[in-house]
Order: structure tokens, then sequence, then C-alpha cells
């Protein structure tokens, strides 16, 4: 593809998919949006592009279409992946990759199959203190991990599920782990390694839907450090989500756009870019953080180099969120690797 631009495609113009044609307009000496589905949150989102609006399937068999972002509710993630990939093009999916281990096993089985790309949207990974966190861990820098944390303490009000029905839908990936913690879990696991098994509880404490809104897990990772995960829609006004560290050397504790606490011996703290929190806006979160991977999409599609977040990282975190869930509908312990 070097010499030309990427066509890309968005399946699903609502408020996540004009926020993906907002990113990719910064890159657009490089890219192109062809076609998309759906009707944009604003006309702005669409500005400058010459794109045709089209069904979900025409959008993913546009001739022009090398990529196609898929951004529509959870539950149909996985299959709109597999079209887009059954019909030849690389994919990009917004979080989650899927909502069940087997779906998410098809997924990575067909981009195997079809040597095609699939890069799931895992913005927090490039902010600037994860990336410099990331590599203070591989670096030993706080030395053996004992403990680590998070906790997404957010709240949805009913009309925020009363507009979309998916959201209140257990199976189609509303519940406030899979929803909302998503990005905070896949952190926790990206940073201190694969996990080994866990325990939780969760219910639907505030609005009365079938959705999970708030969830507790214990994780035991492989390396023998503990983990806390703590997930809701449920309080009011809501508050940023957090990440805590903890290792025999050092401590960070981090919220969204926010250095709590530094204590790495020889590394210095990050420079914050401005990141707003989702604590009581899902949109307020801004395209930055979209734009970079972005940008690292199309110099990777660009090169035939692994696109960031492929399709067996973004696995691994789907097999972790049903573990979680898995251990809260039985009760028992779950290892993660023990499904499917």
């Amino acid at each position: 593809m070097l010499g030309t631009r990427l066509g890309v495609g968005i399946v699903g113009m609502g408020s996540i998919g004009s926020m993906h044609a907002r990113a990719l307009r910064e890159l657009d000496e490089r890219v192109s949006l062809v076609a998309y589905s759906g009707r944009p949150r604003s006309e702005d989102a669409l500005a400058g592009w010459d794109a045709a609006r089209a069904a979900p399937d025409d959008v993913i068999t546009h001739p022009g279409v090398d990529v196609v972002a898929i951004c529509t509710p959870s539950g149909s993630h996985a299959r709109l992946a597999l079209a887009a990939l059954e019909a030849g093009r690389h994919v990009v999916v917004e979080k989650p990759f899927a909502t069940t281990v087997e779906d998410a096993a098809a997924v990575v089985r067909t981009a195997r199959e079809r040597s095609l790309s699939v890069s799931t949207i895992s913005q927090r990974r490039f902010e600037s203190e994860h990336l410099r966190l990331k590599e203070a861990l591989d670096d030993g820098a706080l030395g053996d991990v004992r403990l680590a944390t998070t906790h997404v303490h957010w709240y949805r009000d009913a009309d925020y599920y009363r507009a979309a029905d998916w959201r209140t839908s257990m199976a189609q990936g509303g519940g406030s782990l899979m929803n909302q913690g998503v990005h905070n879990v896949d952190l926790l696991r990206w940073l201190c390694g694969p996990v080994e098994s866990v325990t939780a509880h969760y219910g639907s404490v505030a609005q009365g839907i079938e959705a999970e809104d708030t969830t507790v897990a214990t994780l035991r990772f492989a390396s023998g450090a503990l983990g806390l995960v703590s997930t809701t829609t449920a309080t009011p006004p809501g508050f940023p989500a957090t990440l805590s560290v903890y290792g025999s050397r050092g401590v960070v504790e981090l919220a969204q756009a926010e250095v709590r606490r530094w204590s790495v011996p020889g590394v210095p703290a990050p420079v914050l870019a401005q990141v707003a929190s989702g604590a009581s806006d899902p949109l307020a979160i801004g395209h930055a953080g979209h734009l970079e991977q972005w940008r690292r999409i199309v110099a990777a599609l660009e090169t035939s180099s692994p696109v960031p977040v492929g399709a067996d990282d973004a696995f691994e975190t789907v097999r972790l969120l049903c573990a979680i869930y898995e251990a809260a509908s039985t009760g028992k312990a779950v290892r993660p690797a023990e499904l499917l």
C-alpha cells in the first residue's frame, strides 16, 4: 500500500464511528474514508470526505475499501469482523473484540487463515502514563509486582439505557464490565501479564436491567501477584477510572489524566496529555487516543507489519472478561486459560 491512500469503510457511523472519522481526517494524506453505514452524530464528522453512505454489507464489500472499522453495538462486533475478513478486508474493531470466547476465537482463526490484520481499539494503552508504566514494569524498575488494582466507578442514568436496548443486555455486551470496564481490564492484563485464576460477583444494583451494572473480581496473576477489579455505572456522579500497581521497589497510582503517585526509582513521572474522563459522559474522551492507534495501524498496514493490539492479544482480554463473568455466575474460581 506504499504510495497509495488506504481506503477505509466505517460500519456504524454513530457516536464512536464519528470519533473514528475525526481521527482519520488527521491522517487524510495517508487514508481516505470511502464508505460508511448509519447516520453520523454530527455533519462535521464527514466534513472533507467524499464518502458513500451504504448498507453495512455494502461498506464491507465496497471495492475501494481496504480496511473496515466496526463501530456498531458490541454484540455485532465478531459477526461483522468475520464478514469483513471473509471479504478480504483488514479489520479495526471497537472494544470489545467480541462478547464470547468462541466468537473471539473464530475471528482469530479466520484472520490467520486469510493472512489479514485485525486491530482492536485499546486507545488507553497509548497514553503517555501507561506507556511509561509498561516500560518501567518491563525493565523491572518496580521490582516484583505484588498487587494490581483497577476501579471504574462511573455513572449512567436511565436515559442512557433507554437510548439503546443492547446496553441492557448481558449477551450483547451491555454490562459494566464488558462495556465500561473493558479498557481498564485490558490495561491491567497488558501491564501485569497473564491471569491464572479469577473469582467474582456481579449484580444489577441500580437500574434493574438484565445486564449487570456492578462487578467486583479478584485476580491471581501467573506471576503470583494478586489483583482487584471493580466496575459500575451505579455511582453518581461518576469518578475517573483508576489503576494502581504496587511492586517490591515502587508504586504507581493513576487516574485518567492524573498521576496520583509515581514512586519508581530512576524513572521520572510522565508528562500527561489532556485526556477527559468518560465517568459521566461516554463521549467526553475525545479522539486523541483513537488517532494514535490509527496512526500505528496505518503505518503497520503500509509496511506489512503487525498491527497494534492484534487479534491474539485482544482474544486474551475477551477470555479474561468472560472468565470474570463465568466466576460470578457460578460462584467458582475460573481459570481463563481453560475457557475454550
